[in-house]
């Protein structure tokens, strides 16, 4: 469907209108000069300018005319769109009914449809992303994301905000480890849809719209949950809220440009301060032992520390600024 353009005239045909106005309303055929041409076609396209072959002379209309003649013109073709508009679901009534009809790969059970097979799930959540477009909330722990899928949905998220929703979505602390995912985070986050951290456990969900939700129906995610009972939706909802306060906003960009690890040194130095043990730390941040080991390696090297106790006395004595004497 083409979009309806108003033919108004360039600054050329503007001051033409107005030169004709200075000469009393009239301009003569015979003095109109060659460069003039096109403003001339404009003026008369639109209808500033008549002419009247009998004279021989182009006469200026009352702007207020034209407007309102083009003005009940627009009126008269939105009214025959919003009535084909209308007709718009009646004349794919049965294609509807057809996709409604069409055989699922869905188990109803308590209120609660679940959804078998990967490629099945990401078409279910298409479906609702589609249908729902007011809100889309995630909480995707896992750390780094699939690679594969990162075009797909930051080109999902791009058409989800240019409809007028909003995204929000938490990760793991651990995704900020990995350059491909930051970088995904940064460009999402850019578009508008803002995503935060969690240095503590929590379960996968997305809620659409505050009516329906996805949960795992399976431990390898293979299979998925469809909610759409308004209780239990309401209550996924509140605590989809909750781990939002909790969680840390970070500035991807930054991250994105290098800046991550001094922000990764520094948690893990605060943690051995506080006597955590590298299992611990490891756990709290969502990390795997070996790279809590290779931080506190390095920060071993900066400190001079031959042992973890050591190490985390003179963080200790670092941040307090006492000192080993």
């Amino acid at each position: 469907m083409t979009e309806t353009r108003v033919p108004l005239p360039d600054a050329d045909a503007r001051e033409l209108y107005r030169r004709v106005l200075h000469e009393g309303g009239r301009l003569r055929i015979d003095e109109v000069r060659a460069q003039d041409a096109p403003a001339i076609r404009q003026l008369t396209d639109v209808g500033l300018l008549t002419l009247r072959h009998a004279d021989g002379v182009y006469r200026a209309v009352n702007p207020r005319a034209v407007g309102e003649r083009i003005g009940a013109g627009l009126r008269e073709e939105g009214a025959r769109l919003l009535a084909r508009a209308a007709l718009v679901p009646e004349l794919l009534d049965d294609l509807t009914q057809a996709y409604d009809a069409a055989p699922g790969r869905y188990d109803r059970a308590g209120g609660v449809r679940r959804i078998t097979g990967m490629e099945h799930i990401r078409h279910l959540i298409s479906q609702l992303a589609d249908e729902h477009r007011r809100e889309a909330w995630a909480a995707q722990p896992g750390g780094a994301r699939p690679p594969a899928h990162m075009k797909d949905s930051l080109e999902h998220t791009r058409r989800y905000l240019e409809r007028g929703g909003s995204m929000r979505t938490i990760y793991e602390a651990s995704a900020r480890l990995d350059a491909p995912t930051v970088e995904y985070a940064a460009m999402s986050a850019g578009l508008g849809s803002p995503i935060r951290t969690m240095v503590v456990p929590f379960k996968r969900v997305l809620i659409f719209d505050r009516r329906v939700a996805v949960i795992p129906a399976a431990p390898d995610n293979t299979s998925a949950a469809l909610v759409e009972d308004s209780a239990m939706v309401a209550f996924l909802v509140d605590v989809f809220e909750q781990q939002w306060r909790q969680a840390e906003g970070v500035n991807w960009s930054a991250l994105a440009a290098g800046a991550a690890e001094p922000a990764v040194h520094d948690r893990i130095g605060r943690l051995l301060a506080q006597g955590l043990t590298q299992r611990a730390i490891a756990s709290r941040l969502g990390l795997s032992e070996r790279t809590v080991a290779g931080h506190i390696s390095r920060l071993r090297e900066l400190y001079d520390a031959e042992t973890l106790f050591q190490l985390g006395w003179q963080m200790r004595g670092a941040r307090t600024g006492e000192s080993d004497g």
